[in-house]
């Protein structure tokens, strides 16, 4: 049996090619990951450029922690909205047309004591303003949540 032809002893040991190397890689893995970086890239810039765009919210932010007073904070709120409307639109209004214009630009209602302060206590001496934490809470959230208006051709 030994001298046969189909004998096992006359075989050869298969031959493994060698492993296939990890570098360099094909040429659509070039492509691939040209457009991983541009992706990445246009989403940074994006970023930097909402973060840059809403520097006066953060600005307005820090100046209402030192508010104290109604007036003070009506004026933070009014500067605030002057970097995204015209100050046409803005200059007219004071008193219930402002509180009026606050509360349709508003991502949440107005409340009551809210709007009352904002229309009459502004003109009271510092040392009468009652407490203002509802009103800060309310221009907290205005000026984290409200978005430019829709220009409308009229």
């Amino acid at each position: 049996m030994n001298g046969s032809a189909t004998s096992l002893d006359r075989l050869h040991d298969i031959v493994v090619p060698p492993p296939v190397p990890w570098w360099p890689p094909a040429p659509g893995w070039y492509v691939l990951f040209a457009l991983f970086v541009a992706i990445l890239g246009f989403f940074m810039i994006r970023a930097w450029q909402k973060w840059r765009a809403n520097a006066y919210r953060r600005a307005a932010l820090r100046e209402l922690d030192s508010a104290h007073t109604a007036a003070a904070i009506s004026e933070i709120l009014r500067r605030t909205a002057l970097v995204t409307i015209p100050r046409a639109t803005l200059a007219g209004l004071s008193g219930p047309q402002w509180t009026e214009w606050l509360a349709t630009h508003s991502p949440t209602p107005l409340p009551q004591q809210v709007g009352e302060q904002l229309a009459n206590e502004i003109y009271r001496d510092a040392d009468e303003t009652h407490d203002v934490e509802a009103l800060r809470h309310y221009a907290t959230n205005w000026i984290r949540h409200h978005r430019r208006p829709v220009p409308t051709d009229t």
